[in-house]
């Protein structure tokens, strides 16, 4: 059925590891139940969904039971984890006793190219801690069709404990990057209940916008949008913009104490840079200390914040984005 909705060889292999799972915890748990797949059709995409449904014993705590190691009968309790990461969207309800309900769905990805170019550079620059082997920072920076994500995420703590909560949580954005803001912290919140934890901050830009507003330059242009989402301490700065961005970064952790992530949408022009950082680098800094860094290369611009700022006893990462040397509005 995959198959013919046109999902490729990952994604039919990944949709029948979905499938079993499901089904081993209605027969493990449930002694039975409903297993129901239903195509999926919105906007032009395509999609499987995948319900179960049973009336066995239920799941007391949902979020406990989606930890990697988790299980009620001593197996390896890899089911629903399992599931939240391959699925785009995961949904349980469950009265114990009485009736448990999931339904998951996952959406073909076209990979086709947009129609514009990306206007935007990303630089990034990262080290571990200075006395440590492994990094417990990471970042995302993925783009298709006519949008790009890009993230800094810090796993708490250092060395092995807090690069492993990294990577889980990369992991997940990348394989969920086209997914709305909200989703993919609440999946990576999810993902990491097994880990340490991490704290997050993501940024979407969508470049095939059009408006009919002039541009601060004199003449029409395809819209930038800017969704902005945190939560933890990783800094977000914007400089250049004509007006200012108010972020509502919250205060937890992904895995752990997160409260639901506030999304906020921002107009983007081209004349902006953005910065992301990790608490790796002292926030005791101005783009003003850098004169000449608006003309130089994202990449160049992240390498010199962190060779410059960062600090000796933690990992640290830095995101810089900006417009492309010679980049300009796009009339569609």
């Amino acid at each position: 059925m995959a198959a013919e909705i046109g999902f490729d060889e990952t994604g039919i292999e990944e949709m029948a590891i979905v499938v079993s799972e499901l089904a081993t915890n209605l027969v493990k748990h449930a002694h039975g139940g409903r297993l129901t797949l239903t195509q999926l059709a919105a906007g032009g995409r395509a999609g499987l969904q995948v319900e179960s449904f049973d009336g066995g014993p239920g799941i007391a705590d949902i979020e406990r039971a989606m930890a990697d190691g988790y299980s009620t009968i001593g197996g390896l309790g890899y089911g629903l984890g399992t599931v939240n990461r391959l699925m785009d969207t995961l949904h349980i309800t469950s009265e114990p006793g009485k009736v448990t309900r999931i339904v998951c769905q996952r959406w073909v990805r076209s990979g086709a190219p947009g129609a514009l170019e990306c206007p935007l550079e990303f630089g990034v620059a990262t080290r571990p801690h200075p006395a440590m082997e492994v990094n417990g920072d990471t970042f995302v920076v993925k783009s298709w069709g006519e949008s790009a994500l890009v993230g800094v995420i810090d796993g708490l703590g250092h060395g092995q404990f807090a690069h492993s909560a990294a990577e889980t949580a990369r992991q997940f954005v990348e394989t969920h990057s086209d997914q709305p803001l909200a989703t993919i912290f609440f999946g990576v919140d999810r993902a990491c209940r097994a880990t340490r934890g991490v704290v997050m901050a993501l940024a979407r830009f969508d470049f095939g916008l059009k408006t009919s507003e002039p541009s601060v330059i004199g003449y029409p242009q395809s819209a930038i949008k800017l969704s902005f989402a945190s939560i933890g301490n990783v800094e977000a700065r914007i400089f250049g913009n004509p007006k200012p961005m108010n972020f509502m970064t919250r205060r937890g952790v992904l895995g752990g104490s997160a409260p639901n992530v506030v999304v906020t949408e921002h107009p983007w022009e081209l004349q902006s840079v953005m910065v992301l950082h990790s608490d790796g680098l002292t926030s005791r800094w101005r783009w003003e200390d850098f004169p000449g860094f608006t003309d130089l290369p994202a990449t160049l611009i992240a390498q010199q914040l962190l060779f410059k700022l960062a600090r000796d006893e933690d990992d640290a990462t830095v995101i810089v984005v900006k417009a492309k040397v010679g980049a300009a509005p796009h009339e569609r």
